[in-house]
């Protein structure tokens, strides 16, 4: 244990500044402010990282899907989403990096919650049907990496949420601001 307790200073000197000031007092070099990006989405060297989109993204009020439809519909209607959304910042299905995708189990009054088994057994099934119609989205050897999670609860009353990276092969043109 003194081994390690000995050398957690020096792990931690690694992240500190190599110039501190000796006082609270003592003049200080500006620091330059991280530049501030929208929410949800942005372009940074030819990636484009986007989050947050769901099965109601990009579709009008009265057409939302709620979470006691069928989970297919779900996930067909955020495949098609995130495609409108990397087309939008000039990539495409083939050009996607990696998509983190997150699961949840319909919570609603009418439809009780499994649990145990039953619980690992529905969220099997959504994985399922997740992948036959996730594979359909891309060209043979096209999947990006993945990873999938169940999580408790998706806000937007999806049932589906994914976020990921994708290259940007034909960049929009500029908007001029009038």
């Amino acid at each position: 244990m003194t081994a390690f307790a000995t050398s957690v200073p020096e792990i931690f000197a690694q992240q500190t500044p190599a110039t501190t000031p000796a006082s609270p007092s003592a003049p200080q070099a500006p620091v330059a402010e991280a530049p501030l990006r929208p929410a949800g989405s942005h372009t940074h060297n030819g990636i484009y990282y986007f989050s947050g989109t769901g099965s109601n993204d990009g579709y009008p009020k009265e057409d939302h899907v709620l979470v006691t439809d069928p989970f297919e519909k779900h996930v067909t209607r955020t495949m098609d989403a995130l495609k409108r959304n990397v087309e939008h910042a000039g990539s495409n299905m083939d050009s996607l990096i990696h998509l983190d995708v997150f699961l949840c189990l319909p919570l609603a009054d009418a439809t009780p919650a499994p649990t145990g088994s039953a619980r690992f057994a529905a969220h099997k099934a959504q994985y399922d049907a997740l992948n036959k119609i996730y594979g359909t989205y891309f060209s043979l050897g096209k999947n990006p990496s993945r990873a999938c999670m169940a999580v408790e609860w998706i806000p937007g009353d999806s049932l589906i949420e994914i976020v990921g990276t994708a290259l940007v092969v034909n960049p929009p043109a500029p908007t001029v601001e009038k």
